[in-house]
Order: structure tokens, then C-alpha cells, then sequence
């Protein structure tokens, strides 16, 4: 979605509210919301719309952009389509090292810490869902925080098309260049970006080319971007696996967002825009009003939350 579509939506907009969760509710826990999903659903497009309603920033969750390099082979959001929302965790590693998810246990945890010192909410958002586990697996932070877990659905088949067009994109914008400058003729695939779906599968392309005719060459490669596309589509599978085990088994309590009408309409970028407003974007901002106000809508939200401040918090409010 983030190749696609996220071009396509307005600049960052100013924040709906922005005071503290003592002020807006007294809770006893404060508040994170954790965005799910396979790969290429919309994840990072709908954690940013977020953000730039809620006074939000994210905190990514997906183990391979925390390294640094391939961000066309991981698919990092852009600067662009960042849209001024300060993003956490992207690119922060060092490449060849093993980040491990009790390393990410930390640093998340932090940076959530880090993000509700300065009174926004914590968004967390990516495709690495032992991740998130791991996080949230831990007793200090369960006894912290409350959390809000939204998941963007697609149907798979139509998932499974938009892969196979995203990764022909990727390879239009300078994906195998990118790649090439990790090759190693010993690589070691099983530790730190290299994991990266891309790296393994174009090694042979890399090892073969010096000693063969453009014909051969050009058919590695083109096995090798088969290759990718079915092991993205066999990770988007997996993580949905993962998700329908995180529902079933620990028993968190998820809103499923289905954004299949948007994939179905991506030809047309005003239809898609409107049908990602309607079916992911509108219920998703409602959903998580209701989870920091216990309202139906952000703008609702706003409107409770003034009757309830002090004095001295309504003049701050009367600015937004």
C-alpha cells in the first residue's frame, strides 16, 4: 500500500487533540494503539492517518526496517509519506547485527515511554507480529498500558495480486541495484538485513551473471523476482496465520479493518482513496475515539473532553 497509495493522501493535517490521558480521562493505564497486518495491506498508511488525528507517533515493529539500508527491498516509508509524523525504530540497527525481539522489547518499550512523556499516543505499526508479542508478552508493560489492536485485512487472493505488482514497482525503482551492494559470494542469510525477502533469492543471480550471456542472465533474474514474489506472498500467509493465533489463543481482542474494496479499486486512485476513507480509515479513527474517549468520534471526543478540563486546560484547547 505504501507504493501506491499513500501518495495520494493530503499533507500531515493539525492534530484533533493533544493534552495528557490524566487530564482526558484519568486512567489508571495510558494508552497505545498497535496496528496488524500482513504484508502490503496498509499498515504504515493508516498508522500515519492516525497519528495525524490523534497527535500520534509511530513506532515501527517490523524487524527488518530496523536495520539500516534496502529501503526499497523493505519497503520503508518515505519522508513523503511520512507526512511529518515522527517515526521510531526505522533503519536504527546496524545491518550485519542480530536484533532480537527481546532487544526490540527494549527499545520499544522506551521509545512508548519516550512518546507519552511528551503527552501523544504511541502507535505501533508493522508486520513483525513475534515482535509485538514479545512486547507485549512483558509483565511491566502489560501493567502499564492499555492497548487498542487494529488489523487491516485483505483477502488473499486479491493481497496476493497487489504483491506480485508491488515487486515488479520495487524492481522499476532500483531494487536489485540496491541489493547488489549486500551480495556476498559467503553470505550469511540467516542474521541481520540479509534476511531481507530479496537478498537471498537474487544471490545466485549475483553469483552466475559475470559468466553468462545476457540471455541467461536475464532469465536468473527473472526466477529470482518469481521467487520473491511467492516468498512475499508466503510471508503475508504466515503473518495472518500469526494474527488469527494472537486472536485465538491469547485472546487479543482485535478490530478488523477490511481494506479489500481499496486493493480492488487501486486502478483508480480517487475510488481507492474514498473506499480507504470508508472502510479502514473513518472505522479505525472511531474505533481508536472510542478506545482514548469512550466516544464515537474524534471530533465528539473533542467536544466531551472541553466540557470536563480545568479552566486553564480549556484555554490551551480552545487553540486546535
Amino acid at each position: 500500500m505504501k507504493i501506491s497509495l499513500l501518495s495520494n493522501i493530503p499533507k500531515r493535517i493539525p492534530p484533533l487533540l493533544n493534552i495528557p490521558a490524566a487530564i482526558a480521562g484519568g486512567y489508571s493505564k495510558d494508552k497505545v494503539v498497535v496496528v496488524l497486518g500482513a504484508t502490503g495491506t496498509g499498515k504504515s498508511r493508516l498508522a500515519i492517518d492516525l497519528a495525524t488525528a490523534f497527535s500520534a507517533e509511530v513506532v515501527n515493529s517490523d524487524k527488518i526496517q530496523l536495520y539500516r539500508g534496502l529501503d526499497i527491498a523493505t519497503n520503508k516509508v518515505t519522508d513523503d509519506e511520512r507526512r511529518g509524523v515522527p517515526h521510531h525504530l526505522l533503519g536504527i540497527a546496524d545491518p550485519d547485527s542480530d536484533f532480537s525481539a527481546s532487544s526490540f522489547r527494549a527499545v520499544a518499550a522506551a521509545s512508548v515511554k519516550s512518546i507519552l512523556k511528551r503527552s501523544r499516543l504511541p502507535i505501533i505499526a508493522g508486520g513483525s507480529n513475534s515482535f509485538v508479542e514479545a512486547l507485549l508478552d512483558d509483565s511491566d508493560f502489560r501493567s502499564r498500558y492499555d492497548c487498542c489492536f487494529l488489523w487491516v485485512d485483505v483477502a488473499m487472493p486479491v493481497l496476493h495480486s497487489f504483491v506480485q505488482d508491488r515487486v515488479d514497482k520495487m524492481v522499476e525503482r532500483g531494487m536489485v541495484e540496491e541489493i547488489r551492494d549486500f551480495y556476498r559470494p559467503n553470505g550469511d542469510y540467516s542474521k541481520g538485513i540479509r534476511r531481507a525477502i530479496g537478498v537471498p533469492e537474487l544471490h545466485d543471480f549475483f553469483d552466475l551473471e559475470s559468466n553468462s550471456d545476457e540471455e541467461t542472465k536475464a532469465r536468473i533474474l527473472a526466477e529470482a523476482i518469481d521467487l520473491v514474489k511467492m516468498n512475499t506472498s508466503r510471508l503475508a500467509f504466515r503473518q495472518l496465520e500469526k494474527i488469527h493465533r494472537l486472536r485465538r489463543i491469547r485472546g487479543w481482542r482485535m478490530h478488523r479493518l477490511d481494506a479489500t474494496e481499496v486493493f480492488m479499486k487501486r486502478g483508480g486512485a480517487e475510488e481507492a482513496a474514498a473506499a480507504w476513507e470508508r472502510a479502514v480509515a473513518g472505522p479505525g479513527a472511531a474505533v481508536v475515539s472510542r478506545f482514548l474517549y469512550e466516544m464515537d468520534s474524534p471530533a465528539v471526543a473533542v467536544t466531551a473532553m472541553r466540557r470536563r478540563v480545568t479552566a486553564a486546560a480549556a484555554a490551551v484547547m480552545a487553540h486546535y
